[in-house]
């Protein structure tokens, strides 16, 4: 939905159409206490764990940040910005932020992914950076940042706090707190995150990006930061590897192009 928005021209029946369609899709999936899992709604009894061999982890499908922000940004961009189902959404991304500032990934590895959803999301739901939310936030993924320029998270996190945040840079993650950064990094305004630290750490993040590239274009990763069942079972997908970096490469540089963005 969120491509078919950005179809010219906009004003296409069919694609308005599509655009409705899904949108009535995504809020009849958000659960009760305002935020959405990835496969329904309310997917929270325990009864579940009661079946043999059932030790894997995951059995339920809980709201979480990540989901939540992603479609709390795209029902934002679709003009539904003060929909009161949205605003559930956004009450319950600032509800469930993590007492450190950050916010738990439940899909990808793992408060990294989270907290570079979220802020996005805030962002597009209207937040200024100086909310305590996005300024906390953006800390966190500061204070996260390798030596190198990048961001990565060991999978270890998910059982361990002491690995929040910490781990090899992957281009993924690094991709990820690219993105939450500049949803918090806005010229002209006072008491948010200093921008210097902000083009500081963006420009260390670019950079690690692109010195990673491989001469074909994409990026090699080894390490797993895609989640099937925390603590049990993880993922590679091989497309966060190339969408996630170009995405966060694109808008570092329309935000430098256009401070004012």
């Amino acid at each position: 939905m969120h491509r078919l928005k950005r179809l010219s021209p906009a004003a296409d029946e069919a694609v308005k159409a599509a655009v409705e369609r899904s949108t009535t899709w995504l809020f009849a999936l958000q659960s009760r206490d305002g935020g959405w899992g990835a496969y329904d709604s309310d997917n929270v009894s325990t009864l579940v764990y009661q079946i043999p061999f059932a030790d894997f982890g995951a059995l339920t499908d809980p709201s979480s940040a990540d989901v939540t922000a992603h479609v709390v940004e795209l029902l934002c961009e679709t003009g539904r910005i003060r929909d009161p189902r949205t605003l559930r959404g956004v009450d319950w991304l600032l509800r469930n932020q993590e007492t450190d500032g950050s916010w738990y990934g439940r899909w990808g590895v793992s408060y990294v992914y989270g907290t570079g959803s979220v802020l996005p999301a805030l962002q597009a739901a209207g937040l200024p950076p100086t909310h305590p939310a996005m300024r906390a936030g953006a800390q966190w993924l500061l204070s996260r940042q390798n030596s190198d320029g990048g961001w990565g998270e060991d999978v270890r996190s998910y059982s361990d706090p002491a690995w929040s945040g910490r781990g090899t840079s992957t281009p993924p993650q690094t991709a990820w707190a690219m993105l939450g950064l500049l949803a918090t990094d806005h010229a002209g305004v006072h008491g948010s995150v200093p921008r210097g630290v902000h083009a500081d750490a963006l420009a260390g993040a670019a950079r690690w990006l692109t010195e990673q590239q491989r001469p074909n274009g994409g990026w090699d990763e080894e390490l797993f930061t895609g989640t099937g069942f925390p603590g049990y079972f993880y993922l590679n997908y091989h497309g966060y590897r190339l969408l996630w970096p170009v995405m966060a490469l694109g808008r570092y540089l329309h935000t430098r192009q256009d401070p004012s963005s």
